[in-house]
């Protein structure tokens, strides 16, 4: 084990120099509200970057990104919304916001978002079952992976339903050479603490015209109508990016195609490293042309066959904190184990990074097999279940050095029996 104490994180921001600079001007200026010249400079560094004259608004988060563009789109209590199975809550839980169905779909195993067979049999069926199609179709760039763009809106364009892309986790990544969150109806960037640039926590939407700019702005701040006083005809929310998180993003973006290069470079090392290792695999992008990953997190898969040290002590005990979460804000679990986990080498090599001073963490479960969405329609071919039972997050952001990444596949070694 290492000996500096050092802990090597998942995935942590990379300051540039510049965000104290532009904070310090927000306090001078006593631009120290939600909107302000930050804001305003942020949304134009990323339009710069995305192209495709697209139109930015920068919101608290990329929850809150998503929830306003299933607004703009239409999406009313009733409605329902295929989106894939495997991926964070925030992308189907803001559609429980709006008294709207998340309907999931399964993933297909090359890049591990949705399946677009699948997508087009869950639309045949929910208009077969309920009279009317899905109001949308949300599709998700896990761990930075491009979905299949081409695939997915051609059944969009079919049956005439909108995309929603949830590029909250790959913001940089393309394809065919396009950034992803700029083919759709509207695009969802994030810019929490742990993604390729922060805000320290915040989001965006990428519309495709002023006016539809301007209604999600509308959205994000009220919904204020142009009286002199205080009128709303719609319910809006408070949304709106601060001047000083803004500040933090307008220095992000000197170092953005930093991160996205240092990031590449660790999949690379870590695909190399893992070469000649049994039982584990790098999950990469397809070697078809098409995808160009940011790999915001590099992902392994473990052999249910592997054998590791301590895997006879896996969930004995209850988790006390989080695990790759905000201490303090979950509740204790009843139980240690629950009926669909990751196999007992995976926590327990997860445990024995820990141990080393290396943050790991699971794959997302799937949402389908969540309690909280356990009468929600899916469509399923057992893809997501069988990559969360033997999948690990290993760290990727830009403070992990060729040091670090050799010390975590050095350990992962040491840890397997054999």
């Amino acid at each position: 084990m290492r000996s500096d104490n050092k802990r090597i994180y998942l995935c942590l921001a990379h300051m540039s120099g510049k965000e104290q600079d532009y904070i310090k001007e927000a306090f001078d200026t006593n631009w120290v509200v939600p909107l302000g010249p930050n804001v305003d400079g942020f949304e134009k560094d990323l339009e710069s970057f995305i192209g495709q004259n697209k139109r930015v608004v920068v919101l608290a988060s990329g929850t809150a990104a998503v929830h306003l563009s299933l607004i703009a789109a239409g999406v009313t209590a009733g409605d329902e919304v295929i989106t894939q199975s495997f991926t964070f809550c925030a992308s189907s839980h803001p559609i429980t916001y709006l008294g709207a169905t998340p309907v999931f779909v399964d993933s297909e195993s090359d890049t591990w978002n949705m399946d677009p067979d699948l997508l087009e049999e869950a639309i045949k069926d929910r208009i077969a079952k309920t009279g009317k199609k899905p109001k949308a179709i949300l599709p998700v760039a896990l761990y930075g992976m491009p979905y299949q763009v081409d695939r997915i809106f051609e059944i969009a364009k079919k049956y005439d339903i909108q995309v929603i892309e949830d590029a909250a986790e790959g913001f940089g990544s393309r394809y065919n050479g396009q950034v992803l969150g700029t083919f759709g109806k509207y695009g969802i960037l994030s810019f929490n603490g742990n993604k390729m640039i922060t805000t320290s926590g915040g989001g965006a939407v990428i519309a495709n015209t002023d006016d539809e700019w301007r209604e999600i702005m509308m959205y994000a701040t009220q919904y204020r109508e142009s009286y002199p006083y205080y009128q709303h005809e719609k319910i809006g929310y408070n949304y709106r990016l601060s001047n000083i998180c803004a500040g933090i993003g307008r220095g992000q973006m000197f170092v953005l195609d930093e991160h996205l290069a240092h990031h590449k470079h660790v999949q690379k090392s870590y695909e190399e490293l893992f070469a000649d290792v049994p039982g584990i695999t790098v999950h990469r992008q397809p070697n078809t042309g098409e995808y160009d990953s940011n790999y915001w997190l590099s992902t392994i898969t473990i052999d249910p066959s592997l054998r590791i040290k301590g895997q006879e002590n896996a969930y004995k005990t209850i988790v006390n904190g989080a695990v790759g979460g905000a201490a303090g804000v979950i509740h204790k679990a009843k139980s240690a184990t629950t009926d669909c986990q990751p196999n007992d080498n995976v926590e327990a090599l997860r445990q024995f990074l820990d141990q080393a001073g290396v943050e790991a963490r699971p794959v997302w479960k799937p949402m389908h097999k969540q309690p909280v969405y356990k009468q929600a329609p899916a469509y399923i071919n057992g893809v997501s279940e069988a990559k969360f039972k033997i999948g690990l997050c290993l760290p990727t952001g830009p403070c992990v050095s060729d040091d670090d990444v050799k010390y975590i596949v050095d350990t992962i070694k040491d840890a397997i029996v054999g």
